[in-house]
């Protein structure tokens, strides 16, 4: 007598990683299409393209040079200061603003908190600093063509965008986690904001042996024309990367232990 043997069902692989690139994707898309984030594109880029005809016509008229080093420092430089308060906007409210919904995000599907997180996380720093290497690359360029450009260096700039954008690292991820630890988006904007200024200012009045932000701004003229120390530069984008490294691992625990 013939036995007939049930019919196995084939099994399908499991990727683990498809929620994080649920989130990560979703998350990209809807941050690229917020007012916030496009106000913040079109200001930076007006300010860049504004002062660089100012300058350029400056020179053009009146004979008034500033090197393109200079031109692109305060560019940079005012990116820190003007943009900051944008990008803080921007993640601060990323995950406390999801707070009614999260529930059904995180609990009630195959997404775990940390992959929820770190999805969050990675969308806005792709996403922020692929904007802001884009626009520093337009700002040099335009500042190479139109100014007295012959300083520049290739690796100079390379190396003012790393810096610029190893603080920027840390404003957002300082954001991203003190929107997981916070239940207010407006709190904690407020919160983000004041550490960030604040902290910043204290930094400026330590003794100059200990790298500071600012301190590597006022020094990006010498470091687009090629006159830089990479130890020294290298030891403060490592602390700043340490720092936001450290920042995320206490957001993401915090947050995977959270009642949401």
């Amino acid at each position: 007598m013939n036995t007939i043997t049930p019919a196995t069902t084939p099994r399908v692989p499991i990727n683990h990683f498809l929620p994080y690139w649920a989130v990560l994707e979703s998350d990209f898309k809807n941050t690229f299409n917020s007012w916030i984030y496009r106000v913040w594109v079109l200001l930076s880029i007006a300010v860049a393209v504004g002062y660089l005809l100012y300058r350029f016509g400056a020179r053009q008229v009146a004979g008034m040079i500033q090197p393109a080093p200079e031109t692109v420092s305060d560019l940079l430089h005012w990116a820190i200061l003007g943009s900051v308060t944008l990008i803080i906007a921007v993640t601060a409210g990323t995950i406390c603003s999801e707070r009614g919904t999260m529930a059904d995000s995180v609990l009630s599907r195959g997404i775990s908190r940390y992959q929820y997180f770190l999805g969050k996380l990675h969308s806005r720093l792709a996403l922020i600093l692929g904007t802001f290497l884009f626009q520093g690359l337009l700002a040099i360029g335009g500042a190479y063509c139109m100014l007295h450009g012959d300083a520049l260096t290739l690796h100079g700039c390379l190396v003012a965008l790393l810096i610029v954008g190893s603080m920027f690292v840390f404003v957002i991820t300082f954001g991203v986690t003190i929107s997981a630890m916070s239940s207010n988006t407006l709190v904690s904007i407020a919160v983000v904001w004041i550490t960030i200024y604040g902290g910043g200012f204290l930094l400026t009045q330590l003794p100059s042996s200990i790298p500071s932000p600012e301190r590597a701004l006022l020094n990006l003229p010498n470091v687009m024309r090629g006159y830089y120390d990479w130890n020294d530069l290298g030891r403060t984008m490592l602390i700043s990367l340490g720092v936001s490294f450290a920042t995320a691992l206490v957001g993401m625990f915090y947050f995977s232990r959270r009642d949401v």
